[in-house]
C-alpha cells in the first residue's frame, strides 16, 4: 500500500518535502521506531479518542502514552478511547491501526503534545504498517495549524 491517498494528497496540497521510510511489517509505533532506527521522541503516534461531541486525535511521541485525565481537563471534554471499528470508518484508506498523525487530512480535530514540536524532524505512519513519512518539524507544524498544543503525555 505505502502511503494512504488522503495523506499523500494532504502532503502535496501543503507543498512540503517529505521522505518515505520503509521498514519490515510492524504493528506498533515503538516497533516501527526500533526497526527504522529512529529516536522514539521524533515518532508522532496518533491516538483516536471520542466523546459525545465527536472524535479527536491526540498526537504524542511514540515513547509516551496519553494521560487521559490530564487531556480531559485541558480540553474540557470527557474523552475516551475509540474502538478499532471506528478507526476503520474514519480512516478508510489506511490499514487497521495505522493512523497517520495528520488527522486534519481526514477532517478530525487534533491536539498535539508540545514536546513533539521541539524535535528537529518528525516521523509518522503513512497509513500502513510498513512505511513512515519523514519531514521537518516546521513542515509538520504548518500542516497542523489549528491543532491545539498542550502537555498531556507521560513516558511509558
Amino acid at each position: 500500500m505505502s502511503c494512504a491517498q488522503t495523506v499523500e494528497r494532504y502532503l502535496d496540497s501543503h507543498n512540503v518535502s517529505y521522505e518515505m521510510v520503509s521498514h519490515p511489517r510492524c504493528y506498533t509505533s515503538l516497533g516501527a521506531v526500533h526497526l527504522s532506527n529512529i529516536d522514539p521522541e521524533r515518532m508522532a503516534k496518533a491516538v483516536l479518542l471520542e466523546d459525545d461531541r465527536g472524535y479527536m486525535v491526540a498526537v504524542v511521541p511514540a515513547s509516551c502514552q496519553v494521560r487521559l485525565r490530564k487531556l480531559r481537563r485541558e480540553m474540557g471534554r470527557p474523552l475516551w478511547m475509540a474502538s478499532e471499528s471506528e478507526m476503520m470508518q474514519l480512516f478508510p484508506d489506511c490499514d487497521r491501526g495505522a493512523i497517520p498523525a495528520i488527522a486534519f487530512a481526514y477532517g478530525l480535530e487534533t491536539v498535539v503534545e508540545e514536546s513533539l514540536m521541539a524535535q528537529p524532524d518528525v516521523y509518522f505512519e503513512a497509513g500502513d504498517h510498513e512505511h513512515l513519512i519523514h519531514l521537518r518539524t516546521e513542515d509538520f507544524a504548518g500542516m497542523m495549524q489549528g491543532a491545539r498544543r498542550a502537555h498531556f503525555s507521560a513516558h511509558m
